[in-house]
């Protein structure tokens, strides 16, 4: 049997590669002209296997606030050489950071063992028989409508219980499709169609959301423009304020970062566990209760 790539025993950390021209972050460092730089992105996953990732994100398509779809041909360009050279060259399981069964498709069959789609599967149905089909891991993100519209006046009277129902449909869909119930991650979708006091809510709450769904949970704050509110720093300065949010994710319960320094992500999930075990022995901080679901406070 195959070893969990989210395993409950970890905070699995999973380093960001976005072979794109326009990621809010990183965009342009891994491609120009929608050729992708493989000698770069080879080095850089090296790079972040070096720094404790244990996981590699490769997306082809920004889904920044305001992003525009980009045709199957030209993510599948950007994407799949990429994927084809790590899978020679690094040693970490590789994901596929995609919205398109097409693109999955291609992603799988070129040494990606994850699907990440922002979307939930809300984009293109299909993704999810291609997932079952190759046995794959599928995370499963939330978001309403698409990331050109997500922040046009997004609302929400109950975020945690909204988000917690709506990932919970995207689930039964994924298994009634056929994939496989303990391959499985939810991500809330910082960032994605949130409100500034809905990303805090859903961060501070996260083991709540695990509970609730029965799911690993994964976060991803890193870089995100709610920080930049929180602390007024410009997007290549956020660094120690999504070290901080990924520590404490992961004291409230997050099985999983999603980050851009992996560096400083290991350092912060191993802080974050710690807390988050020593309060278990103790009955502070988050509780056993809370983590599985059953507490009562969901503030």
């Amino acid at each position: 049997m195959r070893s969990p790539i989210f395993p409950r025993h970890r905070v699995t950390v999973m380093g960001v590669l976005n072979a794109t021209p326009d990621s809010f972050s990183d965009g342009r460092r891994f491609v120009t002209n929608d050729r992708p730089d493989v000698d770069a992105a080879v080095a850089e996953a090296l790079r972040m296997q070096r720094a404790g990732a244990h996981v590699l994100d490769v997306g082809g398509e920004s889904t920044r606030p305001g992003a525009a779809d980009v045709p199957v041909a030209i993510e599948l360009a950007r994407v799949v050489p990429i994927l084809e050279a790590l899978g020679k060259t690094c040693e970490l399981p590789l994901s596929i950071d995609t919205r398109k069964s097409t693109v999955a498709r291609a992603a799988l069959a070129a040494g990606a063992c994850i699907v990440n789609d922002v979307s939930g599967g809300c984009f293109d149905p299909a993704l999810f028989e291609v997932v079952a089909e190759r046995g794959a891991w599928l995370v499963l993100g939330h978001l309403r409508g698409a990331p050109a519209t997500m922040q046009h006046e997004p609302h929400f009277d109950d975020v945690l219980a909204e988000v917690a129902e709506e990932l919970a449909e995207r689930v039964a869909r994924a298994e009634a499709a056929g994939v496989a119930p303990g391959q499985i991650v939810v991500d809330p979708g910082i960032g994605f169609g949130k409100r500034q006091q809905d990303n805090l809510a859903l961060l501070a709450n996260v083991g709540w959301l695990g509970g609730r769904l029965g799911k690993p949970v994964l976060v991803g704050p890193s870089r995100k423009a709610f920080l930049g509110q929180l602390t007024g720093d410009p997007v290549d300065e956020r660094n120690v304020a999504s070290a901080a949010a990924c520590a404490v994710a992961v004291f409230a319960g997050a099985n999983a970062i999603r980050v851009h320094d992996v560096g400083a992500g290991v350092r912060a999930a191993r802080i974050g566990a710690s807390l988050r075990a020593a309060g278990a022995r103790t009955g502070a901080g988050t509780s056993e209760a809370d983590r599985n679901g059953r507490g009562e406070g969901r503030s």
